[in-house]
């Protein structure tokens, strides 16, 4: 079981940090961020290696998110800094055997947290 939390509402500039707390063990998962606007599908964020060696990041994003995770406490970041209006979304984690991937092919999915950025 995944638990997203850390999103709210942050001006346009600001930062926000995402966790996923998993309710076990994570270091055989894959791990990633993805997010779903209103009325728009959702769509890849960030992802990382079951031992964080390896990380990718949508063009979108690159240079203002960083991804991270500590195995030892069963938990996923997202730092969001220079928030834009065109950020703002529903933030899902999610996990997966094997290799990181870009899609949505993922194993196990978390509740989501919204994050909203006014202008």
């Amino acid at each position: 079981q995944l638990q997203a939390s850390g999103g709210g509402l942050v001006q346009a500039g600001g930062s926000l940090r995402l966790s996923c707390a998993a309710s076990g063990r994570i270091s055989s998962y894959a791990m990633g961020w993805f997010r779903q606007a209103p009325g728009k599908e959702r769509q890849f964020v960030a992802a990382i290696s079951s031992r964080g060696f390896n990380t990718g990041y949508a063009d979108s994003v690159k240079g203002r998110f960083t991804i991270s995770r500590d195995n030892a406490k069963y938990t996923m970041y997202l730092e969001t800094n220079s928030l834009k209006p065109e950020d703002t979304a529903v933030y899902y984690c999610a996990a997966r055997t094997g290799p990181f991937t870009t899609s949505t092919q993922y194993d196990f999915w978390g509740q989501g947290t919204e994050v909203t950025v006014s202008s």
